[in-house]
């Protein structure tokens, strides 16, 4: 019998269970993956970022979670040796049409507190990135870079060997019964009993929640995000981080440069529907799935609304040299020959049936359930501070 278990050893799930651990350390915590090691999914397939909380609006979880996570996951870093560099950014208008976003960006960093924004003009954008093209730019001193993989294999070190948590691997949950005095989580492998389960499957979120919930009305949309590398001969092209303006309809960043912690420079990523929730790959497809992606009434809305933007990021996808096209926007000496294909990831979005990808963070709470519905980017940069709101919510619900 355990206190609390939670479904998903991503980065999410982890510093949930060590801040679990941190605040009551005599609770029973175990943690379910149905992978054979932590980070396998979202955690271990982005571009590593750590965000600084220039993009989201003051007030909002997103906003605080960063702020808060931010300096934690620096503390917690050099603690414990986990390497990071705080190489900072600039985020580029390219279009005057960009400059009031641009605007905002600068207005909301300040809001959320962040030190030494600087607005650049079309020059000053040459002193930090010399090959950057753009009219108008913000250098974010904040920002960095990181190995979240890293960072969550270290969080499970500290939440086994210093609290005694426990982590199984390769158990899949399969069915959640929710009792009046406990709850009865069923894996491939076996039968485990808690007071409270916390629920940070990722991709599959809304999935374990319906195990439980009779109704939910947001489902997971899968969008997969695809890399190409600047090959080494033109890692020069880019000295750190180098950001466009994002669009604020849609949720996601916009093709980026990110030179990555252990060597090399990643250009991307585009946001395409992914026709398997864990679809890394063009020809991952899984009908079920993609067919509840695309009858998903909220899905159908947004698709009709946004199909031009849709269909350009599709064609991004399959042409490189689309894609090339618009890296260029950023960096015109970019040519197709000097990118090689890279990784991909995909997120989680949360859609709701209204049509809404939602953009803040999202829990969804039942009485012995606790559900994280939506926890795109910066939740890594922001990992530790959720994992408070959550353990707070664990503790509230245990009457600790």
């Amino acid at each position: 019998m355990y206190d609390v278990i939670i479904v998903g050893a991503g980065i999410v799930g982890m510093a949930s269970a060590l801040k679990i651990k941190q605040q009551s350390p005599e609770l029973k915590v175990l943690v379910l993956e149905k992978e054979g090691d932590v980070a396998q999914h979202q955690t271990g397939h982005n571009s590593g970022v750590i965000h600084s909380g220039l993009y989201y609006k003051p007030g909002s979880h997103k906003a605080l979670n960063c702020i808060d996570g931010y300096n934690q996951l620096i503390k917690f870093c050099d603690e414990e040796g986990v390497k990071y560099d705080l190489c900072g950014k600039v985020v580029v208008a390219t279009d005057q049409k960009e400059l009031d976003n641009l605007n905002t960006l600068y207005e909301r960093g300040v809001a959320n507190g962040l030190k030494d924004l600087k607005r650049l003009s079309a020059s000053e954008i040459k002193e930090y990135e010399p090959y950057c093209n753009g009219i108008a730019g913000l250098y974010v001193p904040q920002t960095g870079i990181i190995d979240y993989t890293e960072v969550t294999q270290k969080y499970k070190e500290v939440f086994e060997e210093r609290f005694g948590g426990e982590v199984k691997f390769r158990n899949k949950v399969e069915d959640i019964r929710l009792g009046s005095i406990g709850v009865e989580v069923m894996t491939n492998r076996d039968v485990y009993r808690s007071h409270l389960v916390v629920n940070c499957a990722g991709l599959y979120s809304d999935r374990v929640a319906q195990l439980a919930l009779k109704q939910l009305d947001v489902r997971i949309i899968p969008f997969r995000g695809e890399y190409y590398e600047i090959k080494p001969n033109k890692h020069y092209l880019v000295k750190n981080l180098i950001y466009p303006v994002p669009d604020p309809a849609f949720p996601f960043l916009g093709v980026h440069f990110t030179r990555m912690i252990n060597g090399g420079v990643e250009a991307g990523p585009n946001a395409v529907l992914a026709y398997r929730r864990e679809g890394y790959k063009k020809t991952d497809v899984n009908v079920s799935e993609l067919f509840e992606s695309l009858t998903w009434k909220g899905f159908i809305k947004v698709a009709s609304k946004y199909w031009p933007t849709g269909l350009g990021e599709v064609y991004r996808s399959y042409s490189k040299g689309a894609f090339t096209k618009a890296l260029q926007r950023l960096l015109p000496d970019l040519k197709e020959s000097d990118l090689k294909s890279g990784g991909s990831g995909v997120r989680a979005q949360a859609c709701d049936k209204n049509g809404g990808l939602i953009d803040d963070f999202l829990f969804v709470e039942e009485d012995r359930m606790i559900n994280v519905l939506n926890a795109p980017s910066p939740a890594a940069t922001s990992s530790l501070a959720i994992g408070d709101t959550i353990a707070s919510k664990v503790l509230k619900k245990l009457n600790k």
